[in-house]
């Protein structure tokens, strides 16, 4: 199996793979999402450690079981040939009703396959308005029209 595009990749490859990332994370699909790792992938997602794809699916169902309504913007940092960084933002909601925005970044790993070997991922998260929410496009993805990060200045 393989999951283009491939390493080595260049600007428009790493803009390509990472649109594709987040048009999987914003389906809140874990068992779709958890088929772009590798079977032993390893992750670190701030202070949990993840080994295996099945971890990987375990850990995303749990977080969008409590994130509601969650939306993300991702975007390109930097890539060399095998690996991308990553800045992003979402927002969701609890089960209470409470707003929350994470503002974080990630380093990506990945296989002559395409499939992602190495995550690591640091998020700082803070409490929202409803009222202060930019990100509003219908569940599922982000409209090509919708503005990116650099736009909201995050």
């Amino acid at each position: 199996m393989s999951r283009p595009p491939l390493p080595p990749f260049t600007e428009a490859t790493a803009i390509e793979k990472i649109r594709l990332a987040e048009d999987g994370w914003n389906s809140r699909n874990p068992t779709k999402v958890a088929l772009a790792y590798t079977e032993d992938t390893r992750w670190r997602n701030r202070a949990e450690f993840l080994n295996g794809r099945a971890e990987v699916e375990a850990f995303l169902t749990r977080k969008w079981n409590r994130e509601l309504d969650y939306r993300l913007i991702k975007e390109l940092w930097a890539f060399t040939s095998n690996r991308i960084a990553v800045r992003y933002a979402y927002e969701h909601h609890d089960d209470s009703g409470h707003w929350f925005r994470a503002y974080g970044n990630e380093n990506w790993e990945f296989g002559e396959d395409g499939l992602m070997q190495v995550r690591h991922c640091c998020i700082n998260e803070q409490p929202i308005a409803e009222a202060d929410r930019k990100f509003h496009w219908p569940l599922g993805r982000r409209p090509d029209d919708h503005p990116g990060l650099s736009h909201f200045g995050f």
